[in-house]
């Protein structure tokens, strides 16, 4: 009789660790939908400038498609934002501390532009790229970084590189 018990507890087992195989297999099937998400930087301007502690925030604005059938949520995009091949620092669209029904829902086609604030130090670059930032001088700003995007089932990071 022992060894009969032992047997249901080790078929128990086996059992287990095949279904939770089976949820890993299910939940892998979204990522090359997933994999599909564009990112576009669409605009950067400024929006305030602390002349006294010589900051500046930026709105930087990530236009994000759905090419895919699979509908998602985006909870964060890290980037590094370049003008005119200068790197002016990092920044982070994050929606990470809110619970996926109150994201973004990204359907089917559909285009969402997703908008963060950049803070921009003048000690962080050289005064002339500063200036030229507030002055609107900057001919092209650029992003690269990496996109998360989410399911209930699946989350995915794709690298991304853009520009205006």
């Amino acid at each position: 009789m022992g060894l009969q018990k032992k047997t249901i507890v080790y078929v128990a087992i086996a059992g287990l660790f095949g279904m939770m195989g089976v949820i890993v297999w299910y939940a892998s099937l979204d990522n090359p939908q997933l994999q599909q998400v564009e990112v576009k930087l669409l605009k950067v301007e400024v929006k305030d400038v602390n002349k006294i502690e010589s900051v500046a925030k930026l709105e930087v604005t990530f236009l994000v498609k759905n090419p895919s059938e699979k509908t998602f949520t985006v909870p964060v995009i890290g980037y590094q934002l370049y003008g005119d091949g200068k790197l002016l620092g990092s920044g982070q669209y994050s929606t990470e501390d809110i619970s996926m029904p109150g994201r973004a829902v990204f359907y089917s086609g559909v285009e969402i532009p997703l908008k963060n604030t950049f803070i921009l130090k003048e000690a962080d670059v050289n005064s002339e790229t500063y200036q030229a930032v507030l002055n609107g001088n900057i001919n092209s700003f650029s992003a690269e970084g990496s996109i998360t995007t989410e399911t209930s089932w699946s989350i995915i990071e794709k690298q991304f590189k853009s520009s205006t």
